[in-house]
């Protein structure tokens, strides 16, 4: 069989991807290179789900949109999804495009890069070349090996050594047209001793049209760097999303992932966090809502390979109507990565007798002199909590919705942006009330 018949996109689709934003002939050898590994690999396993079973065939058809000058320029319905007072830092992605890009003169001045990753691959090729893929490799599986293939649009972040940004970078990924592709790749870089804060939102305005959003992203945490990725997805029900996010975390170098899967389609997410460097650390914070019957696939993992590495990872996962997931939690500690400390923690909340949920700690250890912990739990929502609140005069139906405010909390308030976070908690409420 021919790679044609058996893949969602053929190489006429990428030249013409790679014509329409014009990258450098590099990084379309990569993506006709993956899109023939692609024919020979297999799907990822992800634990107890089967996403070949989904409609995952639906890459969509590659878009151009028009790019505007200026932040008022963008249109009224893109505008009310970005939730910043300040367009200064600040990239939109409509379906493939990117069509606004703006960074401060401030950290421009200071080498920082914060711009679309096509143009980034031309302008800044040394430095894409060097890190792309490098993290998430295009050979690993048939998702990885289709995403290096098809991507459309993308960021690339790259802050230099020593540079401190204190405001943080925000992205907009905006989904529209029911056919168009929506596959972007973010590549963050952070050089030694450096520290950003990146945060993204994923939404659309059309529920018809199945749609497969494959996405990657890469981290690059040099020695001493401090990296917050923060991502918001709010994608309603036609989208099934296949993302992977990962961190190369070198010496006495930290990632902290704040997550927050909000998605009505069927999802599968990876993120992990490979603490290469002695030192190192790892904080990931992910919460998730199932609805209707969604079915969520959620692992978070820590792999150490340096000695005196630290990771904690927490996931918590509301759980409604006939909706199903699939909480992973893996710590692997290598050979040699003595006195490693891993901890991680996965609970879901069931709401209906009919919604499902599994959490699944995993503790892979290869060495003796290590630390490594884990909790897990499935359950309804405590009835003496209940009482307890009804007592005081709330109404039950109110009691139940503090509770679980309470259960997400944690990671609702650990978003860096004010005006996101509260977008979260709107969403929630929504899932929560449908």
């Amino acid at each position: 069989m021919t790679t044609t018949t058996i893949l969602p996109v053929g190489a006429a689709y990428i030249e013409a991807v790679s014509a329409a934003t014009k990258e450098p002939a590099w990084l379309t050898n990569v993506r006709l290179e993956a899109l023939e590994l692609a024919g020979r690999l297999e799907f990822p396993k992800y634990e107890k789900t089967r996403v070949e079973k989904w409609n995952i065939s639906q890459y969509g058809q590659y878009k151009t949109e028009a790019a505007v000058a200026s932040f008022e320029q963008l249109p009224e319905s893109v505008k009310g999804l970005i939730k910043t007072e300040d367009a200064s830092n600040l990239i939109v992605q409509r379906n493939a495009s990117i069509v606004f890009s703006q960074l401060s003169e401030e950290l421009a001045q200071q080498g920082v890069i914060f711009k679309d990753l096509h143009v980034a691959a031309t302008e800044h090729a040394e430095l894409v070349q060097k890190h792309l893929f490098s993290v998430i490799k295009k050979d690993e599986n048939l998702v990885t090996a289709l995403h290096a293939a098809a991507f459309t649009g993308g960021i690339f972040l790259y802050v230099p050594k020593n540079v401190q940004v204190e405001v943080p970078l925000q992205a907009l990924f905006m989904h529209d047209q029911e056919d168009a592709a929506f596959s972007p790749h973010v590549l963050i870089v952070a050089e030694a001793n450096s520290s950003v804060t990146y945060v993204d939102h994923s939404a659309n305005t059309t529920s018809n049209g199945a749609i497969v959003r494959n996405v990657a992203v890469e981290v690059v945490v040099q020695a001493g760097a401090n990296v917050t990725v923060a991502s918001v997805n709010d994608l309603a029900a036609n989208v099934t999303e296949l993302t992977f996010r990962r961190a190369e975390v070198a010496q006495d170098a930290q990632v902290n992932w704040i997550i927050g899967e909000m998605n009505a389609g069927n999802s599968a997410t990876d993120t992990t966090s490979i603490l290469r460097g002695n030192g190192s650390e790892s904080d990931a914070k992910v919460i998730c809502v199932g609805s209707n019957d969604q079915k969520l696939s959620i692992t978070t993992q820590a792999i150490h390979w340096g000695k005196n590495t630290n990771s904690d990872m927490v996931t918590r996962a509301a759980m409604r109507d006939e909706a199903t997931a699939i909480i992973n939690g893996i710590t692997k500690i290598e050979k040699g990565a003595t006195y490693a400390n891993g901890e991680q923690t996965e609970r879901v909340l069931m709401l209906s007798p009919k919604a499902r949920g599994d959490a699944n700690p995993m503790l892979l250890i290869d060495e003796d002199e290590v630390k490594a912990g884990h909790a897990a739990s499935v359950g309804q929502v405590n009835e003496n909590q209940l009482y307890y609140l009804m007592s005081r005069g709330i109404s039950r139906e109110q009691a139940q919705k503090l509770i679980i405010y309470g259960f997400l909390a944690p990671i609702v308030t650990a978003i860096p942006i004010a005006a996101l976070e509260a977008q979260l908690s709107e969403v929630v409420e929504r899932k929560l009330g449908q």
